[in-house]
C-alpha cells in the first residue's frame, strides 16, 4: 500500500509560502517533516542533505556573488547606472530594454545564461537605468508607474533567457524535447530543434520589443 503521509511536506511548503515565512526555512523544515514521515533517522536526514549539498556545490557561488552586488549597491552602483542613462539625450525605457532584450537573448543563444539575471543585472542595473530613462523624458513617476516599468525590466529578463536559451543545442530542455520526442518515434538530432527555437526567437523579441515601444507611449500620455 503506498504510504501518502510524506506529501504532507508539501502541504508544509504551500503553508509557508502562504504565510510569508522565510523560504529557505520552510524549505528545510518541510524536508525534514518530509525524511522523518517516510521513515528516515535523523542522522539519515542530515547525510541526505550533506550529499545533495556536496552533489550540487556549484549553488555554493550564490554566496560569493550576492555579498559582491550588495556592496556595489551599497557603494552606488544603481546610482552611477542612472546617472549615465540621465546623460543620454535620446535613451528611454523601451529603446534600453530593447537593447538589453537583444543582448539578453544573444548570450542565452550561445551558452552564456549566467552572465545576466534578476539579481546581477536586473535589480542593480537594468531596472534603475529604465526608471532613469523614464523619469528623464516624462518626469516623476507614481508608484505604480515605477512598479510596472520594473515589471518590464525584469520580463525582458525572462523573455530574452527563455526564448535564447532554446537556440543552444546542449542545454536540458533540449534534451528533455528530443527524449519525448523519441518515445513517440521522431528521433532528432538536437542540432535541429535548436534550429528551429529561431523563429519562435525572433517572434518573440518583436512581440515584446512592440509592447515595449507601446510602454513608452504610454508614459509619454501620462501628463497629456
Amino acid at each position: 500500500m503506498i504510504n501518502y503521509w510524506p506529501l504532507i511536506g508539501i502541504l508544509l511548503v504551500v503553508a509557508g509560502f502562504a504565510l510569508k515565512l522565510n523560504p529557505m526555512l520552510v524549505v528545510t523544515g518541510s524536508a525534514i517533516v518530509t525524511g522523518l514521515i517516510a521513515g528516515m533517522d535523523p542522522v539519515e536526514v542530515v547525510s541526505t542533505f550533506g550529499k545533495a549539498f556536496n552533489d550540487n556545490r556549484i549553488i555554493a557561488i550564490v554566496w560569493i556573488v550576492l555579498p559582491v552586488i550588495g556592496l556595489l549597491e551599497r557603494f552606488g552602483l544603481q546610482q552611477r547606472s542612472a546617472a549615465v542613462i540621465r546623460s543620454m539625450k535620446n535613451a528611454t525605457t523601451g529603446r534600453l530594454l530593447i537593447l538589453y532584450l537583444v543582448y539578453r537573448q544573444i548570450t542565452a543563444a550561445i551558452g552564456l545564461h549566467s552572465t545576466a539575471g534578476h539579481p546581477q543585472t536586473v535589480r542593480p542595473l537594468v531596472a534603475p537605468m529604465a526608471l532613469a530613462a523614464a523619469e528623464k523624458q516624462h518626469g516623476e513617476l507614481t508608484e505604480d508607474e515605477a512598479e510596472k516599468v520594473k515589471a518590464y525590466a525584469a520580463a525582458t529578463d525572462n523573455v530574452g533567457l527563455f526564448f535564447g536559451e532554446d537556440i543552444f543545442f546542449a542545454i536540458g530542455s533540449i534534451v528533455l524535447i528530443q527524449q519525448i520526442l523519441a518515445t513517440y518515434g521522431y528521433n532528432l538530432a538536437p542540432l535541429h530543434l535548436a534550429l528551429w527555437a529561431i523563429p519562435s526567437a525572433i517572434v518573440a523579441f518583436l512581440i515584446h520589443s512592440t509592447r515595449l515601444l507601446i510602454l513608452d507611449r504610454k508614459l509619454a500620455r501620462r501628463g497629456a
